[in-house]
């Protein structure tokens, strides 16, 4: 078994949206359910309403910079799809990172969503938002491997289509 580390395509981060958009929409509906269970008449006015959907922003970005910037690098539904948040180095994100990259996800939005549908184009797979912070979304790669591994030693080996002879490096002094 060999592990690989790629970038995550289009596809992968869609389903890790919908995943996690489907989480914070449960969560949404659960306090818009006991805030109207408790304080009906509250719902009515438009300040009240303004007020109902800040408390959802903030859950929102909370749930997305603590959880990128923790140990598991990702949200419920990137972990779910096997995906990960790092820096362009390949380590974890800091909180601040994680915060400045889920504000910018606005820009990501702007002219008609183009911003989204950029991992499917750029080379990295990176989103605009993931441009601007300087961040990848990763995904490790599990397959299996047949037969052995080439040799490290000098001597003949079979690499899968021909006899290969591989000769130790001259040492110069």
């Amino acid at each position: 078994m060999k592990s690989d580390i790629r970038f995550a395509g289009f596809w992968r981060r869609v389903l890790a949206y919908l995943v996690d958009a489907t989480v914070l929409s449960g969560v949404g509906g659960i306090l818009f359910g006991a805030v109207y269970a408790f304080a009906p008449d509250s719902l009515d006015s438009l300040s009240s309403l303004t007020n109902f959907l800040l408390v959802t922003a903030v859950i929102g970005w909370a749930y997305s910079a603590l959880l990128e910037s923790s140990p598991a690098q990702g949200t419920l539904g990137k972990l779910a799809i096997g995906l990960y948040v790092s820096d362009i180095h390949g380590d974890p994100i800091t909180f601040l990172r994680a915060s400045i990259r889920y504000l910018l996800k606005v820009f990501s939005s702007l002219f008609c969503f183009l911003g989204w549908v950029m991992p499917a184009f750029t080379p990295r797979k990176q989103a605009l938002h993931d441009l601007l912070a300087g961040t990848l979304v990763l995904r490790r790669s599990h397959y299996l491997v047949f037969g052995t591994e080439a040799p490290t030693e000098p001597g003949e080996h079979w690499d899968g289509t021909s006899w290969v002879a591989s000769i130790p490096p001259l040492e110069r002094s």
